[in-house]
């Protein structure tokens, strides 16, 4: 890597010319579309479920979503390796038109997928296909949008001039949660659920191919960036970036140390702040879907300024102390700051927790990982069948160990539940006898105060709810708003966009995207609503040392140099 250091005297303090503004609004319109139509999934994934998956049983429909999600992350990295040797090779511009006009024509695709009743195993394979188009779209997208901003940026104003494309993910979740909040609230349950072609949860899909136009319109306008174009015309652009990029230690070695000292720790702090904070609420806390939109919607509304305010920052202190402070920040505060949504949100569940302990008694050769990915797998011991039927009414148990081969009970104060195991026993009538024992567990942790039925709207404590949204949110423009302008500064400009895309979207892609489903496996496997929190902690954590220890001070390099 080269790097140059640019004197004080090259730092810029002028206001924004009428062409940066034009270059920021074309380039930052276009990604908040792109990551609308990213994320609009998300909040439909109940419907997704019952539409593609209604094959499955309720919970595996859900968990089917989730990993559907989750497959367009996986990808997204080789999208960066694609659309990054393009943009190297080719240029900016042309890059990100072609990922915007994939990743639009893939949403508005899902929206006209037949569902599972119509075409059978044909629809989920439509809508895996059309995701996976959209993380490899999307692997290609950021990387282009931020490198070109940044190589029209003066120098000492990188950051706050990148930010601006921090906002997009954060206003394109946003504008889903909004529409969808919107076209939900339009109709009846019913027919915003329905999962044949009028359902309503699709017509945010459809509304996507208005935003895809007039993106691609927005973007025609642009011209190719200076640095790249003054590269090219200089034949001194890679013949080969990827192999420069990734086949030399002295590249290399930055794309590992951005990924495990920078973008996997912005990831989780990411993730965990925004989108698992409505999972944990909607899901774990029973909150009504309209309340925690209402109250995400808000939060997000408050803190979208901090991405510009520490992209600014940045500029002034350095990328390296803001993004590991949020890091550090997300790390020890993240479990207070959920025990404080609980309390905000379902107070009633919080009380059951602190006075009404529940304890699984079972062999432990009984007790099997119950999260399955797969949706294939039948639980049939009885300490299984105890434990699914706590977890589904969040509440938290803890489990003794009983004796060899004996069957598992469900202790609720003092009262004792024996479970049932379906070795050996007639498969409907084990599902008889499940839903027997399920029923009276049920009742048993609802008279012991748990809100088996779900949050009570009176009680939420709104304003309290709306504040740690808010605090999360902000730790998330701690890590994001200076993340791009650090990425850009760490690789020379003949392989920018190759290498700042790789460990840009490992890091957000998987360490981020696989968030959910790994809280949700942490959960299930240990019966503690908030297990799940041990991930993006660890990841932090790993990233705040990683970070302090190799990741180079990039505010004063001159990538004009590189």
């Amino acid at each position: 890597m080269a790097m140059a250091t640019a004197t004080g005297g090259d730092v810029r303090q002028r206001g924004m010319t009428g062409e940066e503004k034009k270059v920021i609004f074309a380039s930052s319109l276009g990604t908040v579309f792109e990551w609308y139509d990213f994320y609009l999934y998300g909040w439909t994934a109940a419907q997704i479920g019952k539409a593609f998956y209604s094959a499955f049983d309720a919970n595996t429909q859900f968990i089917f979503a989730l990993l559907t999600f989750s497959a367009g992350f996986l990808v997204r990295p080789l999208g960066a390796l694609v659309f990054g040797r393009v943009g190297d090779l080719v240029g900016r511009k042309y890059t990100f038109l072609v990922t915007i006009t994939i990743m639009g024509m893939s949403t508005f695709l899902v929206g006209l997928t037949p569902d599972y009743q119509q075409i059978g195993w044909l629809a989920p394979t439509i809508l895996i296909f059309l995701r996976l188009l959209q993380g490899l779209a999307l692997g290609g997208e950021y990387g282009g949008a931020a490198t070109y901003v940044a190589e029209h940026a003066p120098q000492g104003r990188r950051g706050f001039y990148t930010s601006w494309i921090q906002t997009t993910a954060t206003i394109g979740l946003f504008m889903s949660l909004l529409i969808v909040y919107v076209v939900r609230n339009s109709m009846s349950p019913e027919a915003f659920s329905d999962p044949g072609l009028g359902g309503g949860w699709r017509y945010p899909y459809l509304i996507s191919i208005l935003l895809l136009g007039i993106s691609i319109w927005i973007r025609m306008q642009l011209s190719e960036s200076p640095m790249f174009q003054k590269m090219k015309d200089e034949g001194k652009g890679s013949k080969a970036p990827l192999s420069e990029a990734f086949g030399n230690w002295q590249n290399g070695k930055y794309a590992l140390i951005a990924l495990f000292g920078l973008t996997a720790g912005q990831a989780v702090i990411w993730y965990g702040g925004q989108f698992y904070a409505r999972v944990f609420l909607v899901n774990t806390l029973k909150v009504p879907a309209n309340s925690a939109d209402i109250a995400l919607i808000i939060a997000l509304a408050i803190a979208t300024v901090g991405f510009l305010f520490f992209g600014w920052l940045s500029d002034k202190i350095g990328r390296k102390p803001i993004i590991l402070a949020g890091c550090l920040l997300g790390a020890l505060t993240y479990h207070f700051a959920f025990t404080l949504l609980t309390s905000a949100a379902n107070p009633a569940l919080e009380k059951a927790l602190a006075n009404a302990p529940v304890t699984v008694v079972a062999d432990p050769a009984d007790c099997n990982v119950l999260f399955d990915p797969v949706g294939g797998r039948v639980f049939t011991s009885s300490c299984d069948v105890a434990r699914n039927a706590l977890i589904a009414s969040s509440v938290n148990f803890k489990l003794e160990a009983g004796a060899a081969g004996s069957l598992a009970k469900v202790m609720v104060g003092s009262k004792s539940y024996d479970s049932v195991k379906g070795t050996g026993v007639d498969p409907k009538a084990f599902a008889t006898q499940r839903t027997a024992f399920n029923t009276a567990v049920t009742a048993a942790v609802g008279e012991a105060g748990y809100p088996v039925k779900g949050a009570d709207p009176a009680a939420i404590n709104m304003p309290m709810l709306i504040a740690v949204l808010t605090y999360l949110a902000i730790l998330v423009t701690m890590v994001y708003g200076p993340i791009a302008a650090a990425l850009v500064e760490l690789f020379p400009t003949r392989i920018r966009y190759t290498s700042m895309s790789l460990p840009y979207h490992i890091g957000n892609g998987w360490f981020g995207g696989l968030l959910p489903p790994i809280a949700v496996a942490l959960v299930a496997a240990t019966g503690n609503i908030y297990a799940g929190l041990w991930y993006p902690i660890a990841i932090a954590s790993m990233t705040f040392i990683v970070g302090l220890i190799f990741v180079p001070e990039t505010k004063d390099v001159d990538i004009t140099k590189t």
